[in-house]
This record gives structure tokens, C-alpha cells and sequence, in this order.
């Protein structure tokens, strides 16, 4: 029951501020309310969710009992969700200036290219150090 009010609160999270958007009165603060109301509404589904998910302890795992199974899925979410965040930055941010330098002389594209790989690392570092939190789960 509780995943089925998560899942129709997340769809609506991204419903309603298009509605606000698209459907509200056309002023230049429309985009920050809408914007406002996706972000509120979004992270408060999220923040329910996980107090909801990690507040029932398993039966089946003794480490369980003791809580720390919950903070270990928490850990592993943060550790991938904060290294694509960083990972998305870096990439707007070489991409970006790669292109410009492409785009003045086409020989540094090999260069420019391995500097956008590698802020795509991040996120695979990311990855890596959450598979090794799970597994000791």
C-alpha cells in the first residue's frame, strides 16, 4: 500500500509543476514557482519514502536487527546519487569547454575527449564504492 501513495506521489511531484507551468498565470516567476513546487514536493516524497523503507528492520539477517542494513542501502544511494551530481557538473563543464576548443582547432579533439572521460570516472568510482558497501551487506 505505502509504494503504491510513493509512487502516485512522485508522479505527481512532476505532474503538477508542468500543470503549474504550463497552465498557471503567465508572469516571470512562474518557472521558480513551478520549479519550487517540483523540488518541495519531490525531495519530501523522497525523504518520506526512505524514513518509511528504512524504519521496518528485517527478520531474515541478524545485522539487520541492529539497524545497520538500513544505513548501508542509505550509504550506497548517496555514494552513487552524489557521484553522478559531480559527475554531471564536471561533464557540463569539460564538455563545454572541449567543444570551444574544437570548435577553434579541430586537432585537439583527441585531448578534449579525455578530459570529458575522466570526469566520467567519477561516477563509474561511485559505482564501484557502492557495490562494495552492498556486497558487505
Amino acid at each position: 500500500m505505502a509504494v503504491q501513495i510513493v509512487t502516485i506521489a512522485l508522479f505527481l511531484s512532476i505532474i503538477v509543476p508542468f500543470g503549474v507551468y504550463f497552465l498557471g498565470q503567465r508572469s516571470e516567476g512562474r518557472f521558480k514557482y513551478a520549479l519550487l513546487i517540483n523540488v518541495v514536493s519531490f525531495f519530501g516524497t523522497m525523504l518520506f519514502a526512505s524514513v518509511f523503507m528504512f524504519s521496518q528492520t528485517l527478520r531474515a539477517n541478524p545485522v539487520a536487527e541492529s539497524g545497520d542494513i538500513g544505513m548501508a542501502f542509505l550509504a550506497a544511494a548517496l555514494v552513487t546519487g552524489l557521484a553522478t551530481v559531480g559527475t554531471g557538473i564536471a561533464t557540463g563543464q569539460a564538455a563545454s569547454a572541449a567543444l570551444g576548443a574544437i570548435s577553434e582547432n579541430e586537432k585537439l579533439m583527441g585531448k578534449a575527449l579525455i578530459f570529458v572521460a575522466l570526469a566520467e570516472g567519477i561516477a563509474i568510482y561511485g559505482l564501484l564504492i557502492s557495490f562494495t558497501i552492498l556486497g558487505r551487506v
